[in-house]
């Protein structure tokens, strides 16, 4: 540990478990301030199951025990009132926010002929909207620091289509889209905005995702990957090593940039 993050704070959306817990982890681990935002119940789409109230209360007691402190707020970043009283209170607690990772996101199959249309609302409200909902809060925050960081957790499926996911694509081009388009207008503030493109994760939504379709996690992972190499997923580990990464002071010039962690699906 180096402590690179020491005085930083972050606020990362879907904290209570799989990338987003590893991320709160690893920037807890080098020194940083968490503010851990979560929906902590269960939702009618896409109907696995989510992070819950006492994965939020573990994760600030393994942050504490790493030597920073962690506030947990249960809600969900499609409800304004909700993100808008979480960023307050994370304001008033530390002073700042320094990183957002809008991490939140779910993820559902269907052909698009057959989807309802409140699967197409769900998943467009919390993979699209709601990450627009939480920048637009701290946005004003990183505008007066004149510094600060957006990271946005996209897919491959923000870079490709896919099928039976065009919803779930349609969702993170559009990620994609507000990244760059966010990179253009906070540029001048010293706010640099990059989104991260993960391949298949090994996390609870991969394991609830197989549970649905009658498939183990590995089968799943392996029939939306198709990964160059030999690995049906990557790690939680592995996203949090780049939100580290385009946190810090190395990334200083990089931004409005598509960070890929692919294991080469993209390459095929």
């Amino acid at each position: 540990m180096t402590g690179e993050f020491t005085g930083k704070v972050a606020f990362i959306t879907g904290a209570a478990h799989g990338q987003g817990r590893a991320t709160a982890l690893a920037l807890a681990g080098e020194g940083g301030r968490i503010a851990a935002f979560d929906v902590a119940r269960p939702l009618s789409y896409p109907g696995y199951e989510m992070g819950s109230s006492d994965d939020l209360a573990s994760l600030a007691a393994a942050c504490g025990k790493l030597g920073t402190e962690c506030l947990t707020f249960a809600g969900d970043v499609r409800d304004d009132a909700a993100v808008t009283s979480a960023v307050s209170s994370t304001a008033e607690r530390f002073g700042r926010i320094d990183i957002l990772f809008n991490n939140a996101g779910v993820c559902g199959y269907g052909l698009a002929h057959e989807l309802t249309e409140d699967a197409w609302d769900a998943m467009l409200d919390i993979n699209l909207k709601g990450a627009w909902l939480v920048a637009r809060r701290v946005i004003p925050l990183m505008i007066a620091q004149r510094s600060g960081v957006i990271i946005n957790n996209s897919s491959v499926a923000g870079l490709r289509g896919m099928g039976r996911l065009s919803h779930y694509a349609a969702s993170k081009w559009g990620l994609t889209g507000l990244t760059r388009s966010w990179a253009i207008e906070l540029a001048q503030y010293g706010i640099r905005v990059n989104s991260i493109h993960p391949t298949g994760v090994n996390t609870p939504m991969n394991d609830g995702l197989a549970a649905m379709e009658g498939l183990t996690p590995k089968e799943i992972a392996e029939r939306s990957a198709g990964n160059l190499l030999p690995v049906p997923w990557i790690e939680p580990e592995d996203v949090a090593h780049a939100v580290l990464y385009l946190a810090s002071d190395r990334a200083r010039y990089v931004t409005g940039a598509p960070f890929v962690i692919d294991a080469g699906l993209l390459s095929r």
